[in-house]
């Protein structure tokens, strides 16, 4: 686009030198040239126009003066609006006094063409320098706001209904929380009911951050759901959800989940960790145990890997906790990791915890660890209870 140019001045001469001197770069469309013969009438068309890039004035002039029309273009708040005074040689006073007051340089009379042509070129490389830091920080508000709004889209489709299966809260309860480090996490919970006497749940942790780890993780959420949905064997889930994300994996991205399946009239819970951390289980005489895991492969990298599935009873009155490494690996400002002793010692004597309760204890718990320290990673919670 060309470099809008409104040139300031009573000497009417100086319209013809401007042209004559600057036809080729008019001609290429580089420069577009206005002329306005005093300070008001420049104001009126910057008010009308206030997309000009420089403005080249003399400092004395009938009506309004250059100094004036200096400081009301300064009003209107352009830094990509550059002022180039103009003024007889002797008058260095108002030349100073443009200067403090803002303007970007200054010829003096007679005008050397040549060397105002080298400070305009120098404006428009300030101005084009502005433009870009005004473009590129309105892209930045932009992309802003869609994480934002792309935040609070990955919450909905997250269960956030809490008790989510009221007809039989007099037999289990569960509860669920995700806290991303940023306006977007990779982390994700889910739980469905799979038939009248099972519910499977889950928990997982997308490799990587932002934008893509989001995206991946709204993926992997709907593929483990549809798939536990039509398959009620926790293995035979994994297995195939795993064939899924190997095809739709970018830049080596994986996953790394714990999903489960559990009986509500037995307690029965049959699970398959796929590198994720290790659950715990809250017991009744006050201890935290935490299970064992296969070691099997995080989803998402081997395609025709195997996974090993395992069971546990949670007995009247005990309690399930899942989580992502955002709470074990918590830091605060010395350095010091949460870690699983301290998460460990934490739930002990907690079983009498409703599920919420317990959640929000524990996140509350860590934010007091790490204190002032930024949270580095995002945190994931579930926690299942069995009443009778």
């Amino acid at each position: 686009m060309a470099v809008k140019i409104l040139s300031v001045d009573d000497e009417m001469d100086l319209e013809l030198l401007l042209t004559q001197y600057f036809r080729r770069k008019i001609r290429k469309g580089e420069y577009e040239f206005s002329f306005a013969h005093n300070g008001l009438e420049a104001l009126t068309m910057l008010l009308k126009n206030p997309d000009y890039d420089i403005i080249l004035s003399d400092i004395n002039m009938p009506e309004m003066d250059g100094l004036t029309l200096l400081t009301k273009i300064n009003e209107m708040r352009n830094p990509a609006m550059k002022c180039i005074m103009v003024s007889a040689y002797g008058d260095m006073g108002n030349i100073r006094t443009a200067m403090n007051n803002g303007a970007f340089d200054f010829a003096t009379k007679p005008i050397d063409l040549d060397d105002l042509s080298v400070t305009i070129e120098k404006a428009v490389e300030q101005i084009n320098y502005i433009k870009n830091s005004q473009q590129e920080h309105s892209q930045l508000q932009m992309l802003k706001g869609d994480l934002a709004i792309a935040g609070e889209i990955q919450q909905a489709i997250l269960p956030r209904i809490f008790p989510p299966f009221p007809e039989d809260l007099d037999r289990f309860d569960i509860a669920a929380l995700m806290t991303p480090a940023a306006d977007v996490g990779g982390d994700f919970y889910d739980f469905f009911r799979i038939d009248e006497d099972n519910v499977a749940f889950t928990i997982a942790d997308v490799s990587g951050k932002g934008i893509p780890a989001a995206l991946f993780m709204a993926v992997s959420r709907t593929l483990l759901r549809s798939t536990g949905i039509r398959a009620p064997k926790v293995k035979e889930c994994i297995e195939y959800t795993n064939r899924l994300l190997c095809g739709e994996s970018v830049d080596c991205m994986f996953v790394t989940a714990l999903y489960c399946v559990y009986n509500i009239p037995t307690g029965k819970i049959t699970y398959c960790n796929a590198g994720h951390n290790p659950p715990f289980i809250l017991h009744k005489d006050g201890s935290a145990e935490m299970l064992p895991v296969d070691t099997n492969v995080v989803l998402g990298i081997v395609e025709g890997a195997t996974f090993t599935e395992q069971t546990v009873t949670l007995q009247e009155g005990e309690s399930i906790l899942l989580y992502t490494d955002g709470v074990n690996e918590a830091f605060n400002p010395h350095g010091e990791e949460y870690g699983d002793d301290r998460l460990q010692k934490f739930l002990c004597g907690k079983a009498d915890k409703e599920p919420r309760a317990l959640i929000e204890d524990l996140l509350s718990d860590v934010k007091a660890f790490a204190d002032t320290h930024p949270q580095s990673d995002d945190i994931t919670i579930l926690s299942v209870k069995r009443k009778k």
